[in-house]
């Protein structure tokens, strides 16, 4: 047996030991409560997201990269890492932790009052809780700016109206991290879900990331007090900076979705025998493997360099450096996806092997936070200095 596609430049060697560690600790926790199960949850489209949220809480994988409030304080690469283990389990179980730890939990670590952290952090951490992130309208979802939710004051209160769409968690969450319009901009807002005039329905008949729950929330008159609101949001930048922490999980996560599939189909090959020979031994099919595992490894050498870039600087990476990770990793994940499924004929159908589960979660992980057009039109911008947005 040959090497496998991620050791062909020992990249390991780029790690610190703290990293290679968290990566280890993931790929336990993947294989103990993930793998065994995840093709039936994606069958049946229904997960132990609550169960699964305690274990990944025990493991300290939630806000891993954030400090204080049980958060574990580890390196943003080492948050990469553990997206990269859990996405090769599952794309839909990786944007659990995401959504947690790089959405809602960053809010509330960023732009929080201490009361806040305190009261929402070492819960959200602990997995006892679970958050969702509401920004994405059913009008409005490539384009926030336009966002319809309104926030207005009312003596010492808040009146939050609207209706936020496509969002991870909403159905089982404790809490939801609200975004909306007010007089003086957007607002962010921490909402507990049980609060009079919050509904969350299920989306169902999904053919894609199965093994998650995604809703739709309603606010019909939600009346907040004034200590509901995150007081260092004070603009639309505030959710694009939440958005920048996750795609970063996002570029490291489908890389792990990506070397699942190149593993299963290197082990197909070897095994499966044609015209009297495994098909590994064919110049075609070995071909397919190079081309794959040179996009894999450029993809790692993408992530790791954005991944320390973050850590070096006081503040997130800009749009465009997000963008070109997010389009090229995506991208080429999905490409490898459906080569794989190429090489393992029919077979790679079968819920028995993982390929073309990858691959149809891959289409949504292409869409969301940010489709490859809207991630086209960033680098655009800072190549040429003109919007091409639509205005």
């Amino acid at each position: 047996m040959g090497v496998r596609p991620l050791d062909l430049l020992d990249l390991d060697d780029l790690l610190s030991d703290e990293e290679r560690d968290a990566r280890a600790l993931a790929r336990r926790v993947a294989d103990d409560h993930i793998r065994p199960a995840v093709a039936e949850w994606y069958e049946n489209g229904d997960a132990p997201i609550r169960e699964l949220a305690v274990e990944f809480g025990k493991a300290g994988l939630f806000g891993m990269h954030l400090t204080g409030y049980g958060c574990a304080g580890s390196s943003v690469v080492a948050l990469g890492l553990t997206c990269m283990e859990v996405e090769a389990a599952d794309s839909g179980i990786r944007s659990l932790i995401s959504v947690q730890g790089s959405l809602v939990m960053y809010a509330i670590w960023r732009y929080g009052s201490e009361e806040q952290k305190l009261a929402w952090l070492p819960a959200l951490a602990s997995g006892r809780a679970i958050g969702c992130f509401g920004l994405a309208e059913p009008d409005h979802g490539s384009d926030p700016t336009g966002m319809s939710t309104r926030a207005r004051q009312d003596g010492d209160d808040w009146v939050l109206d609207g209706v936020k769409t496509w969002i991870l968690n909403a159905p089982i969450a404790d809490v939801a991290i609200i975004w909306a319009r007010a007089d003086k901009g957007v607002a962010g807002f921490v909402v507990p879900t049980d609060v009079s005039g919050y509904t969350a329905r299920e989306i169902s008949h999904k053919m894609s990331l199965r093994a998650s729950s995604t809703g739709e929330i309603v606010l019909d008159g939600v009346r907040l007090p004034e200590s509901a609101r995150l007081p260092g949001a004070r603009s639309l930048m505030a959710p694009m900076s939440c958005l920048t922490e996750a795609r970063l999980s996002i570029i490291w996560g489908v890389l792990g979705a990506a070397r699942d599939c190149l593993d299963t189909a290197l082990d197909y090959a070897a095994a499966r025998e044609q015209f009297g020979r495994p098909i590994a031994g064919f110049q075609l099919t070995q071909a397919k493997l190079a081309d794959m595992a040179l996009e894999l490894q450029k993809g790692f050498l993408l992530a790791l360099h954005l991944g320390r870039r973050r850590e070096r600087q006081d503040g997130p990476l800009r749009p465009e450096q997000i963008s070109v990770g997010k389009l090229n990793n995506v991208r080429e994940a999905i490409k490898i996806a459906r080569q794989c499924r190429t090489i393992m004929g029919g077979n790679g159908i079968l819920a028995e092997y993982p390929v073309m589960r990858h691959a149809s979660n891959l289409e949504s992980v292409l869409t969301y936070e940010g489709t490859s057009e809207i991630h086209q039109l960033s680098i655009g911008q800072k190549l040429t200095g003109l919007n091409a947005f639509a205005r």
